[in-house]
């Protein structure tokens, strides 16, 4: 329990920190082609690391609070359940 919540924190924590240092990210990995080409203009790699960030900050607190197990059996059980 205490080390998925530590896990949950330290993923919100790096998803935190992309939104804020995003410059730093974007020099450290270099621009996304795929983002450039699929955003539609120019610095939408910027905007791709932020909305990682932020689906790390999600991804994060769903760890922390347990609340990812009861999501992804809600979505994925009905494809499983005929499997019975």
């Amino acid at each position: 329990m205490v080390g998925r919540i530590i896990l949950g924190l330290l993923i919100t924590a790096v998803g935190f920190h992309m939104v804020w240092k995003t410059e730093a990210y974007l020099s450290f990995f270099g621009r996304s082609t795929f983002a450039e080409q699929h955003l539609g203009f120019e610095g939408g790699s910027r905007l791709f690391y932020k909305l990682i960030g932020v689906a790390l900050c999600f991804l994060g607190v769903f760890i922390a609070t347990n609340i990812l197990q009861g999501m992804v059996i809600s979505v994925f059980g009905p494809m499983f359940s005929s499997l019975e």
